[in-house]
């Protein structure tokens, strides 16, 4: 007789239960229809950008670069120019100079700066025409260090401005993670690459 009571009870206690669940179940329209927006505020892309960029660095070097807000690359595009340039006049200089020695001698002159106190020259006519060689090779070096410079600035605007746009935020991810299976005592190790649209 006990575990007729018994048996009541606990199923008396079942059927509770299950409309206590089946009221929970239970949901407005208004549940259904909830829109969860994304917290996460993103730039819009501007797939001009990149080509400004490089345009403005092409217009004025540097100014592409001012224009990514890397301040910072300016006054190193203006060094390598100011460098290269520097080199180009230098060069150029000294080459002027060994080429007009080089004119005086062959007009019968003996008063050039290389010619030296006595009779025989500091510097012969084959030196200076090496000398001439050298300087125009280095000048001619200089330029195109020059204008290798001027287009790495125009693509360094271009690809930093491409960079800016790169999506780095948490919607995109590639994550470790480390899960305990509790049914066999064992541990997962694993990497989660998540995108959240």
């Amino acid at each position: 007789m006990i575990s007729k009571y018994c048996f009541l009870i606990f199923f008396c206690f079942l059927t509770h239960l299950g409309f206590a669940q089946d009221t929970k179940i239970s949901s407005t329209a208004e549940d259904v229809n909830v829109v969860i927006q994304d917290t996460v505020k993103r730039d819009p892309i501007n797939p001009l950008s990149p080509a400004k960029a490089a345009f403005y660095s092409a217009i004025l070097p540097g100014l592409g670069q001012a224009y990514n807000k890397r301040y910072w690359k300016i006054p190193i595009i203006y060094a390598a120019l100011g460098t290269s340039i520097y080199f180009y006049v230098d060069n150029n200089k000294q080459y002027n100079r060994y080429r007009d020695a080089y004119k005086r001698r062959l007009a019968g002159f003996t008063d050039d700066e290389f010619w030296g106190d006595g009779s025989t020259p500091n510097i012969s006519n084959d030196g200076l025409t090496r000398a001439q060689d050298t300087y125009r090779r280095n000048q001619e070096l200089s330029i195109l260090i020059t204008i290798g410079i001027y287009a790495l600035n125009i693509i360094d605007a271009n690809v930093d401005a491409h960079l800016l746009q790169f999506n780095v935020d948490d919607n995109l991810a590639l994550k470790p993670h480390f899960e305990f299976n509790q049914l066999d005592a064992t541990s997962n190790l694993g990497l989660t690459l998540d995108f959240k649209f």
